[in-house]
Protein backbone atom coordinates (compact mmCIF):
# COMPACT_ATOMS: atom_id res chain seq x y z
CA UNK A 1 0.00 0.00 0.00
CA UNK A 2 2.73 2.02 0.98
CA UNK A 3 4.44 1.75 -2.57
CA UNK A 4 1.01 2.53 -4.07
CA UNK A 5 0.82 6.30 -2.26
CA UNK A 6 4.11 6.72 -3.33
CA UNK A 7 3.90 6.22 -7.08
CA UNK A 8 0.48 7.68 -6.54
CA UNK A 9 2.50 10.85 -5.67
CA UNK A 10 5.51 10.79 -8.22
CA UNK A 11 2.60 10.54 -10.79
CA UNK A 12 0.74 13.95 -9.56
CA UNK A 13 4.21 15.72 -9.10
CA UNK A 14 5.53 14.28 -12.84
CA UNK A 15 1.74 15.44 -14.05
CA UNK A 16 1.82 19.17 -12.53
CA UNK A 17 5.61 19.27 -13.85
CA UNK A 18 3.46 18.65 -17.43
CA UNK A 19 5.93 15.76 -17.58
CA UNK A 20 2.94 12.70 -18.64
CA UNK A 21 1.54 12.89 -21.74
CA UNK A 22 -1.97 11.57 -22.25
CA UNK A 23 -2.95 8.88 -24.64
CA UNK A 24 -6.13 7.35 -25.94
CA UNK A 25 -6.38 3.67 -26.57
CA UNK A 26 -9.03 2.20 -28.24
CA UNK A 27 -10.10 -1.40 -27.31
CA UNK A 28 -11.27 -2.36 -30.76
CA UNK A 29 -12.99 -1.00 -34.09
CA UNK A 30 -16.23 -2.43 -33.10
CA UNK A 31 -15.83 -0.92 -29.84
CA UNK A 32 -15.99 2.43 -29.88
CA UNK A 33 -14.76 2.93 -26.04
CA UNK A 34 -12.17 4.66 -25.12
CA UNK A 35 -9.95 5.29 -22.42
CA UNK A 36 -7.59 7.38 -21.56
CA UNK A 37 -4.24 6.18 -19.71
CA UNK A 38 -0.99 8.06 -17.99
CA UNK A 39 2.08 7.64 -19.39
CA UNK A 40 6.09 8.68 -18.49
CA UNK A 41 7.37 9.42 -21.67
CA UNK A 42 10.97 7.11 -22.34
CA UNK A 43 13.79 8.44 -23.80
CA UNK A 44 15.72 5.28 -25.22
CA UNK A 45 19.44 6.78 -25.66
CA UNK A 46 20.68 3.95 -27.85
CA UNK A 47 18.57 1.60 -30.42
CA UNK A 48 19.42 -1.54 -31.16
CA UNK A 49 20.96 -0.93 -34.79
CA UNK A 50 23.28 0.99 -32.85
CA UNK A 51 23.66 -2.06 -29.79
CA UNK A 52 24.62 -4.81 -32.64
CA UNK A 53 26.90 -2.66 -34.43
CA UNK A 54 28.58 -1.83 -31.27
CA UNK A 55 28.84 -5.79 -30.77
CA UNK A 56 29.80 -6.48 -34.29
CA UNK A 57 32.84 -4.31 -33.49
CA UNK A 58 33.62 -7.12 -30.83
CA UNK A 59 33.43 -10.18 -31.91
CA UNK A 60 34.04 -12.00 -35.10
CA UNK A 61 31.14 -11.92 -37.43
CA UNK A 62 30.84 -14.89 -40.06
CA UNK A 63 29.79 -14.80 -43.66
CA UNK A 64 27.04 -17.22 -43.95
CA UNK A 65 29.12 -19.08 -46.91
CA UNK A 66 32.03 -19.96 -43.75
CA UNK A 67 29.47 -20.96 -41.77
CA UNK A 68 27.71 -23.46 -43.37
CA UNK A 69 31.48 -24.34 -43.67
CA UNK A 70 31.18 -25.34 -39.68
CA UNK A 71 28.24 -27.63 -40.05
CA UNK A 72 29.62 -31.14 -38.55
CA UNK A 73 33.04 -29.46 -37.59
CA UNK A 74 34.20 -31.20 -34.06
CA UNK A 75 35.56 -28.09 -32.72
CA UNK A 76 32.74 -26.04 -33.01
CA UNK A 77 29.16 -25.69 -31.55
CA UNK A 78 26.96 -24.05 -33.25
CA UNK A 79 24.07 -22.62 -30.52
CA UNK A 80 20.96 -21.65 -31.78
CA UNK A 81 19.27 -19.03 -29.69
CA UNK A 82 16.53 -18.93 -31.15
CA UNK A 83 12.82 -19.59 -28.81
CA UNK A 84 11.81 -22.41 -29.19
CA UNK A 85 8.76 -21.80 -30.89
CA UNK A 86 10.33 -20.99 -33.67
CA UNK A 87 12.06 -23.88 -33.94
CA UNK A 88 8.93 -25.91 -33.90
CA UNK A 89 7.82 -23.87 -36.79
CA UNK A 90 11.29 -23.07 -38.83
CA UNK A 91 13.27 -25.53 -38.38
CA UNK A 92 16.54 -26.76 -36.82
CA UNK A 93 20.40 -26.74 -37.69
CA UNK A 94 21.08 -30.61 -37.60
CA UNK A 95 23.80 -30.75 -34.22
CA UNK A 96 22.95 -27.55 -33.28
CA UNK A 97 22.80 -26.75 -29.51
CA UNK A 98 19.67 -24.96 -28.53
CA UNK A 99 20.14 -22.61 -25.67
CA UNK A 100 17.07 -20.08 -25.08
CA UNK A 101 18.50 -16.58 -25.32
CA UNK A 102 16.95 -15.69 -22.21
CA UNK A 103 19.55 -18.76 -20.55
CA UNK A 104 22.38 -17.97 -22.39
CA UNK A 105 24.28 -16.15 -19.24
CA UNK A 106 22.95 -18.36 -16.78
CA UNK A 107 23.63 -21.66 -18.71
CA UNK A 108 27.51 -19.96 -19.99
CA UNK A 109 28.29 -19.37 -15.62
CA UNK A 110 29.90 -22.61 -13.94
CA UNK A 111 29.18 -21.29 -11.11
CA UNK A 112 25.01 -21.04 -11.82
CA UNK A 113 22.69 -23.72 -10.56
CA UNK A 114 22.10 -23.40 -14.56
CA UNK A 115 25.59 -24.08 -15.87
CA UNK A 116 25.41 -26.49 -18.93
CA UNK A 117 28.49 -28.69 -19.81
CA UNK A 118 28.96 -27.95 -23.38
CA UNK A 119 29.57 -24.47 -22.20
CA UNK A 120 32.73 -25.47 -20.50
CA UNK A 121 34.58 -27.11 -23.51
CA UNK A 122 37.64 -26.30 -25.51
CA UNK A 123 35.55 -25.51 -28.51
CA UNK A 124 34.51 -22.15 -30.65
CA UNK A 125 31.16 -21.21 -30.20
CA UNK A 126 29.04 -19.94 -32.93
CA UNK A 127 25.60 -18.43 -32.42
CA UNK A 128 23.08 -17.75 -34.91
CA UNK A 129 19.17 -16.36 -34.03
CA UNK A 130 16.89 -16.18 -37.02
CA UNK A 131 17.81 -12.77 -38.64
CA UNK A 132 21.35 -12.18 -37.02
CA UNK A 133 20.71 -9.50 -34.32
CA UNK A 134 20.03 -11.26 -31.45
CA UNK A 135 22.93 -13.42 -32.00
CA UNK A 136 25.29 -10.85 -32.43
CA UNK A 137 23.90 -9.77 -29.18
CA UNK A 138 24.66 -13.00 -27.48
CA UNK A 139 27.82 -13.46 -28.67
CA UNK A 140 29.11 -10.10 -27.51
CA UNK A 141 27.29 -11.18 -23.54
CA UNK A 142 29.29 -14.68 -24.31
CA UNK A 143 32.22 -12.79 -24.88
CA UNK A 144 31.87 -10.50 -22.04
CA UNK A 145 31.81 -13.52 -19.61
CA UNK A 146 35.11 -15.13 -20.72
CA UNK A 147 33.49 -17.81 -23.32
CA UNK A 148 36.15 -18.40 -26.06
CA UNK A 149 36.25 -18.17 -29.08
CA UNK A 150 32.90 -16.83 -30.26
CA UNK A 151 31.44 -15.79 -33.10
CA UNK A 152 27.74 -15.08 -34.53
CA UNK A 153 26.08 -15.88 -38.10
CA UNK A 154 25.59 -12.75 -40.33
CA UNK A 155 22.03 -12.92 -41.20
CA UNK A 156 20.97 -15.99 -39.03
CA UNK A 157 18.90 -18.94 -39.78
CA UNK A 158 16.92 -16.94 -42.64
CA UNK A 159 20.83 -16.89 -44.23
CA UNK A 160 21.50 -20.36 -43.30
CA UNK A 161 18.66 -21.64 -45.27
CA UNK A 162 18.72 -19.58 -48.12
CA UNK A 163 21.95 -20.80 -48.55
CA UNK A 164 21.26 -24.22 -48.46
CA UNK A 165 22.58 -25.24 -45.10
CA UNK A 166 21.51 -28.19 -43.99
CA UNK A 167 17.93 -27.92 -42.02
CA UNK A 168 16.15 -30.10 -40.16
CA UNK A 169 12.20 -29.36 -40.85
CA UNK A 170 9.49 -29.39 -38.11
CA UNK A 171 7.74 -31.98 -37.19
CA UNK A 172 4.17 -32.05 -38.90
CA UNK A 173 0.78 -33.15 -37.15
CA UNK A 174 -0.15 -36.50 -37.87
CA UNK A 175 -1.09 -37.07 -41.84
CA UNK A 176 0.36 -33.62 -42.61
CA UNK A 177 3.58 -33.95 -45.15
CA UNK A 178 6.75 -32.48 -44.40
CA UNK A 179 6.41 -28.51 -44.24
CA UNK A 180 9.07 -27.43 -47.08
Amino acid sequence: MRSRKRHAARLSAARQAGKIGKIELSTSSDDRQERTEDRMPQTITTGIKALCEAAEREIETLAIDDAVKLAGNDGVVLVDIRDIRELQREGKVPGAFHCPRGMLEFWIDPESPYHKPIFAQDKKFVFFCAGGMRSALAAQAAHRMGLQPVAHIRGGFGAWKKAGGPVDLPETMPGEGKKF
